[in-house]
């Protein structure tokens, strides 16, 4: 990593301990950019928060042509590293994980989500909306005080119909029990979910077996993907703050605030309530 290359002498390629010590600081000058820029490092955290990734953070940097400028590789080893890890900020990325996974190592994401379980892989008509039955999960994440509690948000894309429930920690064999237990549902109504690539989301070749769901991932990096439940988790946010006491929450509390969701009408469903629409669904699977 630290050699020393010429192109034009190649016979002067080697390592310099000089050369290698100048390109080391000039590596960790980048990553502690984040830390000695405070204005720039609360912007940045401020756009973690609120869902961007990195690549899009420093990508809009450049767009809007600002003088200071971050690479994303800078905000991940921020991010990763003893900074960035005592204000936990790893579990505002959209794919969550504790450590950074190398960057050109794709074969532990490949064996955990498949090709064949691609977004680009799912059939058409889930794109229309016209077919009952096909999901969107995701789960929304709290602040630190909250450890590992956070909620389980799911919507039906064609009605909106939303359901959300806390879960006491991130396992994903937890998430999936949870999942599979979730008020029973007509197989067809229940014909697949889409969810990110978080690693909450792993277990989830049980959701065939265990409820005949199948599943589906967004690309990486791509939670636009799954609109329709980042959509809910912005609504679910007017109740469920970044800040509230989610250990509190009593399953009766998380069913009025699902009620108010599915209570409000919408106009994409021509003023009809997600309730409304879900039941005019269920009533055609008799």
């Amino acid at each position: 990593m630290n050699g020393y290359s010429d192109e034009e002498l190649p016979e002067l390629n080697g390592y310099y301990g000089v050369v290698a010590q100048r390109a080391a600081t000039q590596r960790r000058a980048r990553r502690r950019k984040l830390v000695r820029l405070v204005g720039l490092r609360k912007a940045v955290t401020q756009q973690l928060k609120e869902g961007w990734s990195p690549e899009q953070i420093a990508g809009r940097l450049q767009f809007e042509g600002q003088t200071v400028r971050v690479n994303h590789e800078t905000i991940y080893a921020y991010v990763y590293g003893p900074d960035g890890q005592s204000r936990e900020l790893a579990r505002y990325l959209p794919n969550r994980r504790k450590k950074r996974r190398p960057r050109h190592s794709h074969k532990p994401c490949g064996l955990v989500f498949p090709p064949d379980r691609s977004i680009h892989e799912r059939p058409n008509y889930v794109d229309t909306r016209e077919i009952f039955g096909e999901w969107e999960g995701d789960l929304m994440i709290f602040e630190r005080a909250q450890e590992q509690m956070n909620v389980a948000s799911l919507v039906e894309r064609k009605t909106r119909f939303a359901v959300l429930f806390r879960n006491n920690d991130r396992s994903t064999t937890h998430l999936m029990n949870r999942l599979m237990g979730v008020k029973p549902l007509p197989q067809p109504a229940r014909k697949s979910i889409t969810f990110d690539r978080g690693i909450e989301f792993r277990n989830w070749r049980k959701l065939k077996p265990g409820i005949g769901t199948e599943a589906w991932f967004c690309d990486l990096q791509a939670p636009w993907q799954k609109g329709s439940v980042e959509n809910l988790n912005k609504r679910a946010r007017r109740y469920l703050p970044r800040d509230a006491p989610v250990a509190a929450l009593s399953n009766r509390d998380m069913q009025s605030i699902c009620d108010r969701l599915n209570g409000t009408p919408r106009k994409c469903l021509g003023w009809r309530t997600p309730t409304e629409a879900f039941r005019e669904e269920l009533v055609k699977l008799r």
